[in-house]
C-alpha cells in the first residue's frame, strides 16, 4: 500500500481531526490515525470511542488498503517538513510504515487497519440541513453555560430541540441557562436530543461558516457532514430537565442598559467582590443602578452608579458577576434588557434590539441571596 501526498495538504487534514484525539487512551490502537485508501482517494480517521472524525483527500495511489498510522508521530514530522511530496510506503506485512520526502526518510511502526474501532452502524432517515453560521453561533451561545457534573452527565451537553418551525438549542448548569433559537432552519419531522461538548468543540473550530451542514441522527449517534470532514458523535443518554418551566413568566422590572458599559462596571466592581460567591449587587431606582460588591473577610469594597432605563419598583438583587460577565461577553447587541420579579427569582438577560428576526437569545441567571 503505498501512495503520493503533499505534506502541508495531508497536515491541514490531519490537524483538523486531531482534537478527537484523547491524552490517555483506554486501548493503544486509539493513539493512531486510520487511513484508507479506495480508488485514490484518502480518508483519515480519529476517534475516542464516543466521537469520531473522518476527513478525506485526494492522493496519488494505485492499490487500495487501511493501517493505523501513530498521530502524534505522524503530526510531528509533517510539521517540521516545508511543502514538497511524500511518499509514504507502507509493508502490510510487518506494518513498517516509511515516509520519503526530498532530502531524507522517517521510518515507523503502525497497526493492523482492522483493528481500529468500527464507526457504529447507522440506521436513521432523520436529517436536515443548516447552515453552518447558524451551527457555530448556537455552539458560541450556549456552550459556556453546560454543566460539569459528572453525576448529572445530561446537563453536562447542549440540548437540541428539533420541529417543522423551528431548532432551539439549550444550555443549563443549574445557576445559569441560555436558550438559543432559530426560525429560520426547520426540519421535516419532530425530534431532540442531548450533544456532549467535545464535539461541539470540535464542530465549532472546523465550521468556516459559509457552508451548509448535514445533520443524520438516530436515537443514539448524530452525524454532521460539511465541507470534507465527517463527525460522528454518541448522545448523552437520559431525559432533559423541563427548561421552560424554569424561566419566569413575569418579570414587571425592566432594566435596559448599555451592554459593554454595564459590562466594564461589573468587571471592576468585581474585583471586590468575596472570592467564594462573586456576589455583586445591583440597587434599582428610578433611572440609576447602583452596584456594589464586598469582601468583609478582608474590608474590601466597590461601588460603581451608571445612568440607565429602568421601569418598576425601586429593588436590590444579588447575581453572581461571573455569570453575569460571561452572558454579557455572549450578546452582541449595544444594549440589553434584563428582567426581573423579584430578588428571590430569576432574572432574564435579551437582547435591547432585535438584528436578526429569525433569532431569539433568552439567558436566565439565578439571584445570590444578599447579605444583611
Amino acid at each position: 500500500m503505498n501512495f503520493i501526498v503533499s505534506s502541508t495538504t495531508l497536515l491541514r487534514h490531519l490537524q483538523s481531526i486531531s482534537g478527537v484525539l484523547a491524552t490517555s487512551n483506554t486501548l493503544p490502537i486509539l493513539d493512531n490515525f486510520l487511513f484508507e485508501i479506495n480508488d485514490g482517494n484518502l480518508s483519515v480517521s480519529a476517534s475516542d470511542l464516543e466521537t469520531t472524525m473522518r476527513t478525506h483527500l485526494d492522493v496519488e495511489a494505485k492499490e487500495s488498503g487501511k493501517i493505523a498510522i501513530p498521530a502524534k508521530l505522524l503530526l510531528e514530522v509533517l510539521k517540521n517538513l516545508p511543502d514538497q511530496p511524500c511518499a509514504f510506503i507502507v509493508d502490510m506485512n510487518n506494518f513498517g510504515i516509511e515516509i520519503a520526502y526530498d532530502n531524507g526518510k522517517s521510518k515507523m511502526v503502525g497497526y493492523s487497519g482492522d483493528d481500529y474501532p468500527k464507526t457504529p452502524n447507522f440506521t436513521s432517515s432523520n436529517s436536515l440541513k443548516i447552515a453552518g453560521e447558524i451551527i457555530s453561533k448556537a455552539i458560541n451561545k450556549t456552550i459556556f453555560a453546560t454543566g460539569n457534573d459528572d453525576l448529572r452527565p445530561v446537563m453536562s451537553g447542549v440540548f437540541c430541540q428539533i420541529t417543522p418551525e423551528e431548532i432551539t438549542f439549550v444550555a443549563t448548569d443549574a445557576h445559569k441557562l441560555v436558550r438559543y433559537r432559530r426560525t429560520d432552519s426547520q426540519a421535516t419531522g419532530s425530534s431532540s436530543f442531548i450533544l456532549p461538548k467535545k464535539p461541539l468543540n470540535l464542530l465549532k473550530s472546523n465550521i468556516r461558516g459559509d457552508e451548509e451542514v448535514l445533520v443524520e441522527y438516530d436515537e443514539s449517534n448524530v452525524i454532521f457532514t460539511f465541507n470534507d470532514i465527517v463527525l460522528v458523535c454518541r448522545l448523552i443518554d437520559g431525559k432533559y430537565p423541563n427548561y421552560e418551566a424554569v424561566i419566569p413568566k413575569e418579570n414587571p422590572n425592566i432594566l435596559t442598559i448599555d451592554r459593554a458599559q454595564f459590562l466594564s462596571s461589573i468587571k471592576r466592581v468585581s474585583i471586590f467582590a468575596n472570592k467564594t460567591t462573586h456576589q455583586i449587587k445591583l440597587k434599582l431606582t428610578g433611572s440609576e443602578l447602583a452596584l456594589s460588591a464586598e469582601d468583609i473577610d478582608f474590608s474590601n469594597e466597590s461601588n460603581e452608579r451608571l445612568t440607565c432605563n429602568y421601569d418598576g419598583d425601586d429593588m436590590e438583587i444579588g447575581f453572581n458577576s461571573r455569570f453575569l460577565m460571561e452572558m454579557l461577553n455572549n450578546m452582541d447587541t449595544a444594549e440589553i434588557r434584563l428582567e426581573m420579579s423579584d430578588p428571590s427569582r430569576a432574572g432574564l438577560l435579551t437582547p435591547g434590539t432585535k438584528d436578526n428576526e429569525h433569532e431569539d437569545v433568552l439567558m436566565l441567571v439565578m439571584p445570590v441571596m444578599l447579605n444583611r
